[in-house]
């Protein structure tokens, strides 16, 4: 078995203790359904701690032993937060765990399994992989498994009708083994997070990476043959989604004129507020710039390995949606003139969309400076708006203003571009714009 290749057209990588993998494995069936393809489903361990440190809670949910950065903490809570909403839409339970849990095992009887069905049984709602899979998955995420332990998961195998004879020494033996070198081998591969779909041509020479359920559009264009435009991301479930009592048609966007992210996003919530009517707050936020990967040198660890095979992966996911190649990806120089200039815009009853639109296409398409008082005095003239003004506004009470509203953001946790904020809940990234729509559109 070799980590990006496989008779079947899709590989899909999961790993029991991710709630994002948990959330995916159905819209990929149905994915799969649409399509007619068949996927060749396997397990990947992650190594939580070796990239976003570890916690653990004690019995009356404190965090009793930790050594996470804020940064990190913020990430993991609002992960359990995001899978938690989707979870919601589909009436899923997702429970926080209070440890880092090891998945070996249930990965090996994922493996076990493999052994006895094809790859096309394996895709078939009855399978004994599909069962497994599930009975797996739901009780852990209620908390009622315990994922570590060799007789608990001979128990859910025997319990889904699968043969278990010779299970317990495979698991223990020849089955370790091998879950231990394939997974080592996968990681070295480029498998780094889940989940993970690997999109191989026929002939198998050329390979799609994509981690995470959103890229499932572009996952089924490709599998269809890669005919017409390309479907930009999407997560699944906005339909059955309750519209919220206090939405209205009006939501913050939050935005690093520098974010690639964002730029990228621009375009997709303008055509969204347009479709439905609705109206954009646009909000300006200073982010870390994206970090350049770098080569991590002789006998790294898995820590290192990871940070430059998701550095890689996300830069070259940005080019693959992107209208154009971006350049300066890692441009890690901000200044406030475009928040201020945004302020001006808007006190000047300006048109904020365009503004937008044109700050981001000075800088990513045009290649021109956003830095000084002077660029933002160009897009302004460009669109028409009064400058001499502006000038005054930036050298006073504009800069203030600007900072204002950058901190404001920041302490409400405002820390990736784009976020779009309804009321108080905030959304990560363009591929929640399917259920922000149902969650505004009150037509």
């Amino acid at each position: 078995m070799q980590p990006l290749h496989s008779p079947a057209p899709l590989i899909v990588y999961l790993d029991f203790k991710s709630p994002y993998a948990y959330l995916a494995v159905e819209p990929t069936r149905k994915m799969l359904a649409q399509s007619g393809a068949v996927a060749d489903w396997r397990p990947f361990v992650l190594d939580i701690p070796s990239y976003l440190g570890s916690a653990k809670l004690g019995k009356s949910g404190e965090v009793k032993e930790q050594n996470r950065s804020t940064e990190q903490w913020s990430g993991v809570k609002y992960a359990y937060f995001d899978c938690r909403r989707y979870a919601n839409l589909r009436g899923l339970t997702v429970r926080g765990t209070v440890k880092i849990w090891d998945t070996d095992l249930p990965a090996i009887g994922m493996f076990w399994l493999k052994q006895q069905e094809s790859l096309v049984q394996q895709c078939r709602p009855d399978s004994l992989l599909s069962r497994y899979i599930d009975a797996i998955y739901e009780p852990f995420w209620k908390r009622e498994l315990d994922v570590e332990q060799v007789d608990v998961i001979e128990g859910v195998l025997k319990g889904i009708g699968a043969d278990v004879n010779g299970f317990r020494d495979y698991a223990l033996g020849p089955g370790r083994e091998f879950n231990a070198e394939f997974q080592s081998a996968a990681f070295t591969a480029g498998v780094y997070g889940v989940p993970t779909y690997i999109v191989t041509d026929a002939d198998g020479s050329s390979i799609q990476r994509y981690f995470g359920r959103e890229h499932l559009p572009r996952v089924a264009w490709q599998l269809a043959g890669a005919r017409g435009q390309a479907p930009d991301v999407a997560y699944e479930g906005a339909a059955g989604a309750q519209r919220l009592e206090s939405a209205t048609k009006r939501f913050v966007v939050c935005v690093d004129f520098k974010s690639p992210a964002a730029y990228l996003a621009v375009q997709p919530t303008m055509d969204m507020a347009d479709d439905i009517g609705a109206q954009l707050d646009w909000q300006v936020i200073a982010t870390p710039a994206l970090r350049e990967p770098t080569e991590p040198g002789p006998n790294p660890d898995r820590g290192a390995e990871h940070k430059f095979t998701r550095g890689r992966y996300l830069a070259d996911d940005l080019q693959r949606y992107a209208p154009h190649a971006l350049v300066d990806l890692y441009d890690t120089r901000r200044s406030d003139f475009a928040a201020i200039g945004l302020l001006w815009v808007t006190d000047q009853h300006a048109d904020a969309n365009a503004y937008v639109r044109a700050v981001f296409a000075r800088y990513w398409r045009h290649h021109e400076g956003i830095d000084s008082v002077t660029d933002i005095a160009e897009v302004l003239a460009g669109l028409d708006i009064e400058v001499a003004g502006f000038m005054a506004f930036a050298a006073g009470q504009g800069k203030a203003r600007a900072v204002a509203m950058r901190e404001g953001l920041a302490a409400q946790g405002v820390t990736t571009s784009p976020t779009y904020l309804l009321g108080a809940e905030p959304f990560q990234g363009r591929q929640h714009l399917p259920l922000l729509r149902s969650l505004i559109d009150v037509d």
